[in-house]
């Protein structure tokens, strides 16, 4: 796997070449550079490609461990690159004491739940044309993982679907900032499950989502730049405790933000 910084992404590199970027792993996510002009697929699937070259894509919580990306150039030319993907080990996390409701809503709620769905998932079924992920990827908040990504959750003894982002436990007021440059999609005040809940978009189908929340600072159609604070940390909706839920997703693939990040910086 290899790590570049964007200038050499962008300029450094031979017009022919193909330069895959990110983590191929469960979960990960990959940045790519290729030759303006250039059609690019995934395992056969059309990648959208921006007008600088740069494109992105993902691999999901149980990604097949093989894996091809396929660069068409301009003039014609194909170049291939099998990729291994590395299987992660997904923890089983239980979790008491939440509200009846909350793990088994009654007919009203699950209105509302499909209702705050389809906002969200308007959301992730997007495509705009900005490369605003290059600025890659921060913490939006730090303090101790209290929730991972793939991990199968049972909440009040009852199997539940894999947790899809990563949770930080952080004191009520915290200051969220955005870990990525990008233009904010969604604000909604009071979803069942995520309480007060912001999205930003970052582009070619890459998109995060900032749940429980106190407060948010920001409203749709602002644009943000990495570190711009967007909230703070609270307890609303589905929550034991005061944490900040982060999740990242490619075109309706859920990403392992860690995987975006690396490790929890330390102090």
């Amino acid at each position: 796997m290899r790590f570049l910084s964007l200038a050499l992404m962008l300029f450094a590199l031979p017009a022919y070449a193909v330069d895959l970027s990110g983590n191929f792993v469960q979960g990960g996510l990959v940045i790519g550079q290729v030759e303006t002009g250039s059609t690019v697929t995934l395992d056969g699937k059309a990648v959208k490609v921006a007008a600088n070259g740069a494109f992105v894509f993902g691999f999901g919580r149980n990604a097949q461990a093989q894996s091809t990306v396929q660069v068409t150039r301009p003039d014609g030319t194909v170049e291939t690159q099998n990729l291994t993907i590395v299987p992660q080990k997904y923890k089983v996390q239980r979790i008491d004491g939440l509200p009846k409701r909350k793990v088994t809503p009654n007919p009203a709620d699950v209105a509302r739940i499909k209702a705050d769905n389809s906002k969200i998932w308007a959301v992730r079924g997007s495509m705009t044309p900005e490369t605003r992920f290059l600025s890659r990827f921060q913490w939006p908040v730090k303090g101790p993982i209290s929730g991972v990504f793939g991990s199968q959750r049972i909440l009040n003894g009852k199997p539940k679907s894999p947790h899809n982002g990563t949770d930080i436990a952080a004191p009520r007021g915290t200051n969220i900032v955005a870990p990525a440059d990008g233009v904010i999609v969604l604000v909604h005040q009071d979803m069942f499950y995520t309480g007060k809940t912001l999205m930003i978009d970052h582009g070619l189908g890459l998109t995060s989502v900032y749940a429980h929340m106190d407060g948010i600072s920001v409203v749709e159609g602002q644009v943000v730049k990495q570190g711009h604070v967007i909230g703070i940390v609270g307890k609303t909706g589905r929550t034991t405790g005061p944490h900040l839920h982060w999740g990242l997703t490619w075109k309706g693939v859920h990403l392992d933000p860690m995987q975006a990040t690396g490790p929890m910086p330390k102090g």
